[in-house]
């Protein structure tokens, strides 16, 4: 298959198993502990199928109705010297995806979210870089050139990961969460829908193995073509597939969740999630402490269900 610029482009199907596993050892002062573990979405792009939920204590499956986004829940009263464990297996038909039809959507796609503000240097940079375009299409283009121009991938120092598009606009660096809230917000800032997605990248070379982190990426919204994709720290790192990536997304991932500013089913009593990709823990109806953090294992995997696997994968 060729782009429209003429490069190869990935397969355009891949089917894998995927294993999501989480054990917490417990704080010995946990008289209450409750987790969430995001489940994947059903979408233009994805099906998901032969579903194995395990856990070492009763559980639940939940959705929140801003977003959609499926989860489970596990509570637990005492008991504090024994682990709690889950695990989580499925089967993906990811396909590759170039956008989905769809009426338009709610406001909050054109709204701010905590870290992705949509006025003062955010507008007057987006401004400029729209100003001499017209269409939708024109407009989020030069926000993805800007983007991917502007940007640098560095993970080093603090700061990087939180999608924070401040950060991303004056640093000008980051992961894909940063290059994704900075395209989110100036998107949103000309008037666009757009909106955050976040999962797990599968490794083009390799039929089986573990994966260390999610990606990213975003879509954003035109008037009768809906849904538009687009992964602009791929497209930084990648330069041959900045055509490509602008409109269009390998099959070589798998979508968790939607959006920022999450509030989870049952209500968490901690904040909004920032971002739903990882399991969230409350102890006694308070987050986990960062120092903590060690207690929480977590090892994500895949398996080839075919035989041919294709290139390069995304990272975090």
């Amino acid at each position: 298959m060729l782009t429209a610029t003429g490069t190869a482009a990935a397969a355009d199907s891949r089917q894998f198993r995927f294993t999501y596993e989480f054990e917490l050892t417990p704080p010995p002062d946990a008289d209450k502990i409750a987790v969430w573990i995001p489940l994947p979405i059903e979408s233009d792009a994805q099906a998901i199928s032969d579903m194995h939920i395990d856990s070492s204590v009763p559980f639940k499956v939940t959705k929140e109705h801003v977003y959609g986004n499926r989860m489970i829940y596990l509570e637990r009263h005492g008991d504090p010297r024994t682990p709690l464990s889950a695990t989580v297996r499925f089967r993906v038909d990811r396909r590759e995806y170039a956008g989905a039809p769809a009426a338009r959507p709610s406001s909050r796609y054109v709204s701010a979210n905590k870290l992705v503000p949509t006025t003062g240097l955010i507008k007057q940079i987006s401004d400029r870089t729209t100003a001499d375009k017209t269409t939708t299409m024109e407009k989020a283009r030069a926000i993805y050139d800007f983007v991917v121009d502007r940007m640098r991938y560095d993970k080093s120092g603090t700061g990087w990961g939180h999608g924070d598009a401040l950060f991303a606009c004056t640093k000008k660096k980051g992961n894909c969460t940063d290059f994704h809230a900075l395209f989110i917000a100036m998107a949103r800032a000309a008037g666009i829908p757009a909106r955050f997605e976040i999962g797990f990248p599968i490794p083009r070379n390799a039929h089986e193995g573990t994966i260390p982190g999610y990606h990213c990426w975003a879509e954003f919204w035109e008037a009768g073509r809906g849904w538009i994709p687009v992964d602009a720290s791929e497209a930084h790192k990648h330069p041959e597939q900045r055509e490509y990536l602008f409109g269009h997304l390998d099959p070589n991932r798998v979508q968790m969740t939607t959006g920022r500013d999450i509030l989870l089913s049952p209500r968490q009593a901690g904040e909004p999630l920032n971002y739903f990709v990882y399991p969230y823990v409350e102890i006694n109806d308070r987050p986990l402490q960062d120092s903590d953090s060690k207690r929480v294992t977590v090892r994500f995997s895949f398996a080839d269900e075919t035989s041919e696997a294709s290139n390069e994968a995304p990272a975090r």
